[in-house]
């Protein structure tokens, strides 16, 4: 069950950066190099994992980093990334392939619907005893439907099959707006 969970991670991200590097070749090649070099980093990153049951934060957080790369370079000034997490933490194990989910909803269903764009921000910290993983951005906010989608199903059925009732999903509005 977890596999198959797995395997619903969101292709759409391969397929439009490859239409973004053709589209920036003919335009900016500079920017298209760019794009290619950061999309290579993030596959570097993402094909080990999603054949391996383990990581670490600090493997999930380089693939983030991989993947807001490419999305900065098709976004521009509209994305500001921030993220902070100590090296104490890197070596945690982390469910593959999970904060890259949250990080695509927060791209998709946060700051692409805003014209400004915005900052998405990952934060690891010790909270209650426990790991609190966050993925902030200051997009468009939680509306009626948010949270009810695939992806975010998919990261709940994954922390119960994995941690059952020791490990929670939660989302929150970000104050003034995200």
């Amino acid at each position: 069950r977890l596999q198959a969970l797995q395997a619903q991670v969101e292709p759409h991200f391969l397929f439009n950066t490859l239409a973004h590097v053709r589209r920036l070749y003919r335009t900016d090649p500079a920017r298209a190099r760019r794009m290619l070099d950061s999309f290579r980093d993030y596959l570097e990153s993402a094909l080990p994992q999603m054949r391996d049951g383990f990581a670490t934060i600090g493997r999930e957080v380089d693939l983030a980093r991989a993947y807001l790369d490419v999305q900065q370079v098709r976004m521009g000034r509209r994305l500001q990334i921030q993220i902070d997490v100590a090296d104490e933490f890197r070596h945690l194990a982390f469910p593959p392939m999970m904060l890259i989910s949250l990080v695509e909803n927060a791209v998709k269903h946060g700051l692409d619907p805003v014209p400004a764009g915005g900052r998405i921000r990952i934060v690891v910290k010790t909270h209650d005893g426990g790991l609190e993983v966050a993925v902030v951005d200051t997009g468009s906010g939680i509306g009626e439907m948010i949270g009810s989608g695939v992806g975010l199903a998919n990261i709940r059925g994954r922390l119960s099959a994995l941690f059952g009732s020791h490990a929670e999903l939660s989302l929150t509005a970000n104050v003034p707006h995200g």
